[in-house]
């Protein structure tokens, strides 16, 4: 009790005290930001929710930080501009964290995932060039392929990024070798309709709006979502450079508690119309309200006549599920890589993804804003091709499948 009032004291004696003073006379340990004004950038996309309504909500301020959202073009200048500290943080693909880490799909730097934005809500669009050819899925895709060898083309966001390995996943589960039998191209996600239009692509990989987008502008249809490939999979995070979270601690956990408060209020579903019409808007995701509501809710459709309620919609929060960065989620992104040919040798799974992963300052936040935490920083999940990935042996998984590079 007697600390606790001293410390109450002390806290109204430092409110007394000047804002110029007062930032440098937080003594060592105070969990006061050092950064209170953070740039975070995102990419057009129905995933770049929480940290939007992180600001438009004022979640952030409640910890004593204002985040500004800054749109950006590409994942090439998220990744760029992390690495050279024009971003604080981003919305960004789990597996281009990983890559950076190991120098591959661009620079080398010790970077970091603070936690997991969203599972599931991506999904593989296919044009209607190939309908009218009686393609509907990828089975239908790998007889076309066959009997009509041709130079087909397929788009994903990122070389290393989370939409590349679900391309590549689902069509090796039907026995299209992504490099050997199909051409694959890296486009910016606002920009796969558009380049599908002018007949640049016979399908693509990439989060919602946009494969909605493709059916609401009769251009394409969904021949997957992504988690008919991964149900509950790892999509977004927010990630950082390592030596942002050494420097400003206080602040990355600052962070990382606004953004889980506004993962909260996402996943009550009747703020979800409101959530999609804020996002919707030019300076977000520049899109249709009834385009990102609909799948935000989980009312789904695939171009082809079919509409369904989809319980494993995109998930920001889901009882803190979503958000814990689960070591073996980083180790399966490293595994695709090595499956791939990104990587030349097995690197240290389990090492990198300890080093990446912040798990214990995740836990501080989440603790401080009672979010519940798992018992385990691994977990167990079964993919579309009956593969059953639990991190214990990452090596033996990536060499196991028989499409690779």
């Amino acid at each position: 009790m007697k600390k606790t009032t001293g410390l109450s004291v002390a806290a109204a004696l430092m409110a007394m005290v000047p804002p110029g003073v007062r930032q440098g006379a937080w003594a060592a340990g105070s969990d006061a930001p050092e950064k209170p004004n953070l740039k975070i950038g995102f990419i057009p996309l129905t995933d770049c929710a929480s940290v939007v309504m992180a600001s438009v909500k004022g979640f952030d301020k409640k910890y004593g930080i204002t985040i500004t959202p800054s749109k950006e073009a590409s994942w090439a200048a998220v990744r760029d501009k992390l690495v050279n500290g024009e971003l604080d943080a981003a919305h960004v693909l789990y597996g281009l964290i990983y890559g950076v880490q190991l120098g591959i799909g661009g620079p080398k730097k010790d970077m970091a995932v603070l936690m997991a934005i969203n599972n599931n809500g991506q999904g593989i669009t296919l044009s209607n060039q190939l309908k009218d050819k009686g393609v509907t899925d990828g089975a239908g895709l790998a007889r076309l392929v066959k009997a009509e060898p041709r130079e087909y083309t397929f788009a994903q966001t990122f070389p290393t990024g989370t939409h590349a390995m679900w391309l590549y996943y689902w069509l090796a589960t039907y026995g299209i070798n992504p490099f050997k039998d199909v051409k694959n191209i890296v486009v910016p996600p606002p920009q796969m309709v558009a380049n599908m239009r002018v007949g640049n692509m016979d399908g693509f990989c990439v989060g919602e709006p946009w494969n909605q987008r493709a059916i609401f502008d009769k251009i394409g249809f969904s021949a997957a979502t992504s988690q008919d490939v991964w149900v509950n999979h790892p999509e977004k995070v927010v990630g950082t450079t390592d030596e942002f979270v050494q420097k400003y601690p206080n602040t990355a956990r600052a962070m990382t508690m606004a953004i889980l408060e506004a993962s909260k209020y996402i996943d009550t579903m009747s703020n979800r119309s409101e959530v999609a019409k804020i996002i919707s808007e030019k300076s977000y995701v520049n899109a249709p309200f009834d385009v990102i509501e609909d799948r935000m809710l989980g009312q789904y459709e695939n171009g082809l006549g079919k509409k369904w309620q989809d319980p494993n919609y995109m998930k920001f929060y889901n009882g803190g599920a979503v958000n814990f960065p689960y070591l073996s989620d980083g180790m399966w992104f490293l595994t695709q890589h090595k499956r791939w040919g990104l990587l030349k040798e097995h690197p240290d799974y389990l090492g990198v993804a300890k080093k990446v992963n912040k798990i214990a300052l995740y836990k501080e936040a989440a603790t401080q804003v009672k979010v519940p935490l798992p018992k385990s920083e691994m977990r167990t999940s079964k993919l579309i091709d009956g593969t059953v990935w639990d991190g214990r042996n990452p090596a033996k998984y990536a060499d196991s499948f028989k499409i690779k590079a």
